[in-house]
């Protein structure tokens, strides 16, 4: 498989971004994973880390380095040459690779998924505090809740519009699996693109009517539907004995530990959503605990079309119209966006790390300062699972729905020329994704034309996509650029906080 180019460096003094080596995140991940490995060992901290988990920590460590291997371009017009850099290609953390995804897939969203004639409307759904810690590795249970909560409110679409007058009405959903908060915690959540109306089936054509409007109200008695069936949902199954004895899936198969002190086992699942000590981890293991019951709560307004009930909350405030290009694809980029950026990851005071909040919180907090052990635990309970899909269709857009071909846009036409035939390469596949040539996905997510030449404004092709080690240590040295990744830190020993509050927390004497 040709690998994916990514970042880039230039031999050229007058053009040189920053490598990906000199950020903060970069740095913390470099300096910190072998004393993260060691603390695993040591029984310091109380979590396992599964071979697919491992393979991201170690891949973020070579994305866009040269050294690994590069595509070289050349402008046809002056001879300037330039390098780019492969990716790791992850899908749990890594800010460049998410962000190159999430342009690829709103992209696709915009041009070939969504209809053009339906607006969208964001509804996010958040879970409690009780249920996050599981969910964050049941993949079942949680693609169960989200059938759950996208029914019930394709639900409500049909039978609001059948109320204006629209019978048989059809709704449809692209849903996104959100893992963690902005600060990084264990936080499975749900980021659903409703189609902001239904569709009728005319047998010719499919019309769109839109929803005229959308209460406060309503947007609670979705809430209690869903909260009603999810919880009715939860009990069947912990009756049916599942919750006990049930694996978690075919997909940790041989990643998961067992452990023998159930009360280390609740104290690190709890971590993983609050942060307490020791630092947040994922709870990695097959064997799964009933869901606790939820605190009861009233059904509570706090903003316009947002509510809250029994720890749930549901905000569907954020809307699209369906002539807005930009706020349609600005809306997918937002619900796709990457867990961390690179720019909210700082050095912070003795040597913890920094985390800037996107939004402060209710208390005023506008950054976390953390172990950096506990940032590295965070970020590896941010990595799904293998085949764990993190956007599904649902609706009108599912792929086996039949309205889908009908309503999807469809791709332009070719212009007639006169170019002979098959000078155009074969025609497009009709419908379905398209593949988008990596050059596109850096312009569309860091606004960079890796094909112009910054001498010249000329246009670059691909020359050679160098990979062989000796090829690449030989192309380097000869343009003065390293030829060995940076060198990693080793492993610290006991004690392994750089936390005062960790050290204390773990009984260390010698801390004052």
């Amino acid at each position: 498989m040709q690998p994916r180019a990514v970042l880039m460096l230039a031999p050229a003094p007058s053009y040189r971004p920053r490598h990906p080596e000199s950020t903060t995140l970069y740095a913390v991940v470099r300096d910190n994973l072998a004393t993260l490995y060691g603390a695993v060992d040591d029984g310091a901290v109380s979590i396992a880390l599964p071979a697919f988990v491992k393979k991201e920590l170690e891949g973020f460590l070579d994305c866009g380095l040269a050294c690994r291997g590069f595509a070289r371009l050349r402008c046809e017009a002056c001879g300037e040459s330039r390098l780019v850099s492969f990716s790791c290609k992850g899908r749990g953390f890594c800010p460049s690779c998410l962000g190159r995804r999430m342009a690829s897939t709103a992209a696709n969203l915009v041009e070939h998924v969504l209809p053009e004639s339906a607006p969208l409307r964001q509804w996010v759904l958040t879970v409690p505090f009780p249920w996050r810690k599981r969910l964050a590795y049941d993949g079942e249970l949680l693609g169960a809740l989200t059938r759950i909560f996208v029914s019930t409110v394709l639900g409500f679409y049909k039978a609001r519009m059948k109320k204006e007058g629209v019978a048989n009405g059809q709704s449809g959903a692209v849903v996104v699996v959100q893992r963690t908060s902005s600060d990084l915690k264990t936080n499975p959540h749900l980021h659903v693109l409703f189609l902001d109306g239904v569709y009728r089936d005319l047998g010719d054509e499919a019309v769109f009517r839109e929803l005229p409007r959308l209460s406060t109200r309503e947007v609670g008695e979705v809430l209690e539907r869903a909260v009603k069936r999810m919880t009715r949902h939860v009990r069947r199954r912990e009756r049916s004995g599942e919750a006990h004895d049930c694996p978690a899936g075919d997909d940790m198969k041989g990643d998961d530990v067992q452990s023998e002190d159930a009360a280390g086992l609740a104290a690190l699942a709890a971590s993983a959503v609050d942060g307490r000590s020791p630092p947040a981890g994922p709870e990695w293991r097959r064997k799964r605990g009933p869901l606790p019951p939820l605190v009861s709560q009233a059904l509570a307004f706090d903003k316009p079309l947002c509510a809250s009930l029994d720890g749930f909350t549901l905000h569907a405030a954020t809307r699209a119209g369906a002539l807005d290009a930009l706020g349609r694809e600005a809306l997918c980029k937002y619900v796709l966006r990457p867990a961390v950026a690179q720019e909210r990851v700082t050095q912070g005071p003795d040597g913890l790390v920094r985390i800037a909040l996107k939004k402060p919180f209710s208390d005023g907090t506008v950054a976390v300062d953390m172990d950096p052990l506990s940032l590295l635990c965070r970020l590896a309970a941010s990595v799904p699972p293998p085949r764990l899909h993190t956007v599904r269709y649902a609706g009108v857009l599912a792929p086996a729905s039949k309205l889908r071909p009908r309503i999807v846009p469809k791709p332009p036409a070719t212009p007639a020329n006169d170019v002979e035939t098959g000078a155009l390469g074969p025609p497009p596949k009709p419908g379905g994704s398209r593949y988008r040539p990596w050059a596109e996905l850096l312009k569309r997510c860091f606004s960079i034309d890796v094909l112009r030449c910054p001498s010249c404004d000329g246009r670059m092709r691909l020359v050679a996509l160098v990979t062989d080690p000796k090829q690449v240590r030989r192309f380097l040295r000869g343009i003065g650029e390293p030829t060995e990744p940076p060198p990693r830190e080793p492993a610290r020993g006991p004690p392994f906080w750089k936390s005062r509050v960790l050290r204390r927390a773990g009984h260390d004497e010698h801390v004052a």
